[in-house]
C-alpha cells in the first residue's frame, strides 16, 4: 500500500490522516508544534454548525466591511494598507458573489454529512470531547436582522437543513440565560458543539493506534515531487534538517498551505482571516448557573457562544483581515467581555483566557479537496470558519480523491 505523508496535525490534517488510515495507507503526519491542534484547531467556538454555512460573499457584507473600515471593535475589520495577496483575494470575493446561493447551499450538504462522520469516530475510538448536542440558537436584534435570516434559511434548506423561527418567548424557554432585548430567533437542533482540541488531539492518538506515524516539531522545509515519488526536508527544534521519501503527499498546513501550494507550481489563494475567542472559567456556581446550556451566535455582533462541559464557557467571532498577525489585541478581545457581561451578566469575568488563531480561508468560503498539477500532490485546505465542521466530509472526499489517483 501506497506510503502517504500529510503535512500538519490540526483538524483537517488528523481528520484526513485518519481517514487514510481506515482505508490501509501507510500514514505519517508532520506537524511543526509539540502537539495536535495547537493553531486554529486549539479555541474556536466551538460550533459544529450547519447552520452557519452561509458564504461571505455578498454586497450586503461589502457594505458592512466598509462601514467598519475605521471602527477597531468592529466584527469585521479590514486592515486598508495594501498588499497584493489582499488584493487579488478580495477580487476573487467579489466575483463569488454570483454563487453565493448555491456555495450556501453546497457548504449545508457538506455540513450535514461531516457530522455524521465525526460522530462516528468519536463513538470507534472512545473520544471525549464535550460533545453537546442540543442544537445552535440565532438570536436577531431587529426585524431586518431576522428578515435576512429567513432568506438564509431557504438556501439553507435547500442543502437539506431545516432550522425553525422562534419567538422572544421561545427563545428564553430554549435559553434562559440569555439576558437582553431581541427581535426573534432560528433554532437548528441538529447542530451541536464540542472541543476541537480535545477531539483532534484524541483522533491523533486514533491514528498512531491504527499504525499512523506523527512526527511533532518537525516543520517542513521544502517538497519535491514528480511522478515516482515525494521528497520531504524537514527541520526538528534544534534546525536539524532530514530528507525523507514518500509516495504521496496531502498538505493540510492551514494558512502555510499557500506557499507549500506554491513552491510545487499550484496557486492557493488562502488568506489568513484572524478569530479571536475567549474562555471563561466557570469557577463559582452562580457562574455556572448563569451560563447558556445551548450554543448561540448573535447576528448583530457576530459572536457564538458555547458551553464546554460544565466548567468552561467560549466566546468566539470576529474576522480581521491583517495578514499574518497572531497578536493579540485587546481592543478586539474586549468586545466579547462586554458581550458576556451584557447578554449573562452573572458569569464572573474576573478570569479570561483569550485567544487568537488564523483561518486558512479562500475566496469563495469553499475548501479546497484536490489533485496538484503533480500526479502524486494533493490539498485538504482552506476551510476557513468551518474547519470544525466540514473536516471530516473532506478527509473523506480527499480520501476518495487518494484511491482513485
Amino acid at each position: 500500500m501506497k506510503k502517504i505523508a500529510v503535512i500538519g496535525g490540526g483538524i483537517t490534517g488528523i481528520t484526513t490522516a485518519y481517514a487514510l488510515l481506515k482505508r490501509g495507507f501507510h500514514v505519517t503526519i508532520y506537524e511543526g508544534h509539540r502537539y495536535a491542534a495547537m493553531e486554529a484547531s486549539y479555541a474556536n467556538g466551538a460550533q459544529i454548525s450547519a447552520s452557519n454555512t452561509e458564504v461571505w460573499n455578498s454586497l450586503p457584507t461589502v457594505a458592512k466591511g466598509l462601514k467598519w473600515i475605521l471602527r477597531k471593535d468592529a466584527p469585521l475589520l479590514v486592515n486598508p494598507k495594501p498588499s497584493w495577496h489582499k488584493l487579488t483575494w478580495f477580487s476573487e470575493f467579489l466575483a463569488a458573489i454570483p454563487n453565493y446561493a448555491a456555495n450556501t447551499s453546497h457548504t449545508t450538504r457538506m455540513a450535514i454529512a461531516a457530522r455524521e462522520h465525526l460522530y462516528s469516530w468519536a463513538e470507534a475510538e472512545n473520544i471525549d470531547f464535550d460533545l453537546k448536542q442540543s442544537g445552535i440558537l440565532h438570536v436577531y436584534r431587529t426585524q431586518a436582522e431576522f428578515d435576512t435570516a429567513a432568506k438564509v434559511s431557504k438556501l439553507l434548506a435547500a442543502g437539506g437543513l431545516e432550522r425553525q423561527a422562534v419567538s422572544p418567548e421561545e427563545m428564553r424557554s430554549l435559553e434562559p440565560a440569555l439576558k437582553g432585548q431581541f427581535y426573534g430567533g432560528y433554532y437548528t437542533p441538529s447542530d451541536s458543539t464540542g472541543d476541537i482540541h480535545k477531539y483532534t488531539q484524541g483522533l491523533a492518538l486514533a491514528c498512531q493506534r491504527l499504525g499512523g506515524k506523527i512526527k511533532y516539531q518537525q516543520a517542513v522545509n521544502t517538497i519535491k515531487a514528480d511522478t515516482q515519488q515525494v521528497q520531504l526536508v524537514t527541520a526538528d527544534c534544534t534546525d536539524a534538517t532530514e530528507e525523507h521519501r514518500f509516495d504521496r503527499v496531502v498538505i493540510c498546513a492551514g494558512t502555510a498551505s499557500k506557499q507549500l501550494a506554491a513552491s510545487l507550481g499550484d496557486r492557493l489563494n488562502i488568506y489568513p482571516v484572524k478569530g479571536y475567542s475567549l474562555t471563561l472559567p466557570l469557577k463559582d456556581e452562580v457562574s455556572r448557573q448563569a451560563a447558556p446550556n445551548v450554543s448561540l451566535l448573535d447576528e448583530a455582533t457576530k459572536l457564538v457562544a458555547s458551553r464546554l462541559g460544565e466548567s468552561k464557557l467560549r466566546i468566539a467571532g470576529t474576522a480581521e483581515y491583517n495578514g499574518y498577525n497572531k497578536d493579540i489585541r485587546a481592543d478586539r478581545i474586549q468586545p466579547l467581555v462586554d458581550w458576556v457581561e451584557s447578554c449573562f451578566p452573572d458569569v464572573s469575568t474576573e478570569e479570561i483566557i483569550p485567544w487568537a488563531g488564523l483561518r486558512p480561508m479562500m475566496p469563495n468560503m469553499l475548501p479546497r479537496v484536490m489533485q496538484g498539477k503533480c500526479p502524486n500532490v494533493f490539498y485538504n485546505t482552506g476551510h476557513g470558519h468551518l474547519g470544525w465542521t466540514l473536516a471530516a466530509v473532506t478527509a473523506e472526499m480527499l480520501s476518495d480523491l487518494v484511491e482513485k489517483a
